[in-house]
């Protein structure tokens, strides 16, 4: 067959791999809007750093420091995979490549389990703080539950709509909330004097055991930065910007967590109230920085970036659940794409309303918004961080088998499961108190379900795996004839 012909045959197959999503629709910035988002930068300032605080003490800057080095290396792994090739599959597809079809089934169950872990978790974020305005404003609360089910709606609405619209709108969302967040650090810090605080950078009030504790809720704080890959039909220029996008994502946010962490503990010295047992601890910033104004801002904000979370994380878990559900795993209808929309609708109103559910029963079984934050956000951190040690696990495998493993590159993978493995064991050694000492329990529960789930239908119906094998292996011979041509300055028919 002649290079020409090969060329034309790869263009003409570009309809498999756009899926029936908006092929190459959104720019770099919209993509990095949508790991941006996931993460929610507000939401960690406004909840996770006091829960982190109450484990870590004044370690909890160090405990993030750790977190971003570690996401950083995590995303050298990542990134073994999103440089050569992209599709809705995101880990689920990285791993059918590095490791083989179950153990790529398996990483998309996990996953699946990790965004909506996290997007039902920070329904009860979106809750408390929408709770926290209105009581301020009307002094009145609503029940819970409905704001959860109102920030469900939206972002089921929105996902269902447009992708281009949903990663525009978290992008400027989380920008305004996180500039809000950034003035009251700064003036936080100013009112300290801009002098070292000691009692931190020593660590005089933490330990080891402490550090490795907070470390687990501090990688939460990250969860979903790698969700840019997820976009892998619908970014333009894939192989670059979904890269530097999961990149940029853990070095803007993580600057943010180690600053805000640090600067908040400041702000805690001296206050009745400990960090810990704030329910809006920047707005007791606020108040004690003399800038009242700005707390009724940070609730608007925060309730916007918890609403820009929400909506990440189910535009990721539909993007999953879409690809598996094409290649079989799954109902074959959650992998339709809606005719005008170019969205994954079906996979969309599933995520939504599983999403809805854990935290919905919660709430009406009287459990407090940041007690649901912390159960089922814990369940969601132990999903990703399942599925980024099996993708540390499947770089290496994945560039040995292309002849082009490293020694840096093993030693990454190494450093990486290590220590992802130690924040799986602070879930479960020191015991921490109930529910929190079952949590880990019930994540594998729900892992192995979807592992027995995955044997059956390799075991019974093995055109499912020839199928993924077959679409795997044409997309990243896809992306390498693109590559090629685009070296050798010969156009891609398309």
């Amino acid at each position: 067959m002649s290079s020409n012909t090969t060329h034309q045959q790869t263009g003409s197959n570009r309809g498999k791999e756009s899926y029936g999503l908006r092929s190459g629709s959104l720019s770099p910035l919209e993509t990095l809007g949508q790991s941006i988002a996931n993460i929610a930068p507000t939401a960690t300032p406004t909840v996770v750093i006091p829960l982190v605080f109450a484990v870590s003490g004044g370690g909890t800057w160090l405990a993030y420091l750790i977190a971003t080095v570690s996401i950083l290396l995590v995303a050298t792994s990542i990134n073994q995979f999103a440089r050569r090739s992209a599709s809705p599959g995101s880990f689920y597809t990285y791993a059918v490549e590095g490791l083989g079809s179950f153990w790529g089934a398996v990483t998309g169950w996990a996953l699946l389990i990790a965004y909506i872990g996290c997007a039902s978790a920070v329904t009860s974020g979106f809750s408390n703080y929408s709770n926290v305005l209105l009581e301020s404003v009307a002094g009145f609360k609503i029940p819970p539950v409905i704001f959860i089910a109102i920030s469900v709606l939206l972002a089921w609405y929105v996902a269902y709509k447009d992708i281009k619209l949903s990663t525009r709108l978290t992008l400027a969302l989380e920008f305004a909330s996180v500039s809000l967040v950034l003035v009251l650090v700064g003036v936080t810090l100013y009112n300290y004097g801009f002098k070292l605080d000691y009692t931190q950078l020593a660590l005089k009030t933490t330990s080891l055991d402490a550090l490795r504790g907070g470390l687990v809720l501090a990688l939460f704080s990250f969860a979903g930065f790698e969700s840019a890959a997820t976009l892998g039909s619908e970014a333009k220029d894939p192989l670059h910007n979904i890269p530097r996008a999961i990149v940029r994502s853990a070095v803007i946010v993580g600057a943010v967590f180690v600053l805000s962490s640090y600067a908040q503990v400041i702000g805690f010295y001296g206050n009745s109230v400990t960090l810990d047992k704030s329910s809006a601890p920047l707005n007791v910033l606020a108040d004690r920085a003399g800038l009242s104004s700005l707390g009724l801002l940070i609730d608007i904000g925060a309730i916007i970036s918890f609403f820009a979370c929400v909506l990440a994380s189910i535009n990721a878990a539909a993007r999953i659940l879409f690809l598996m559900s094409r290649h079989g795993i799954f109902h074959n209808s959650a992998g339709d794409a809606h005719e005008t929309n170019s969205t994954p609708h079906n996979a969309v109103t599933i995520a939504s309303i599983v999403a809805f559910v854990p935290a919905a029963l919660l709430s009406l079984n009287g459990a407090v918004d940041f007690d649901i934050y912390g159960w089922v956000g814990t369940v969601a951190t132990l999903g990703f961080i399942v599925t980024y040690i099996i993708v540390s696990v499947a770089a290496p495998v994945y560039l040995k088998r292309r002849g082009e493993l490293q020694p840096q590159h093993l030693a990454i993978a190494v450093i990486s499961v290590g220590i992802l493995g130690l924040a799986i064991l602070g879930n479960l050694y020191p015991v921490p108190p109930a529910p929190y000492s079952w949590l880990p329990y019930l994540f594998f529960a729900l892992l192995l379900g979807g592992v027995a789930w995955v044997a059956v239908i390799h075991k019974f119906h093995p055109h499912v795996v020839d199928e993924i094998h077959r679409e795997t292996q044409f997309n990243s011979a896809r992306f390498t004839v693109e590559s090629e041509a685009q070296s050798t300055g010969i156009r891609v028919i398309s």
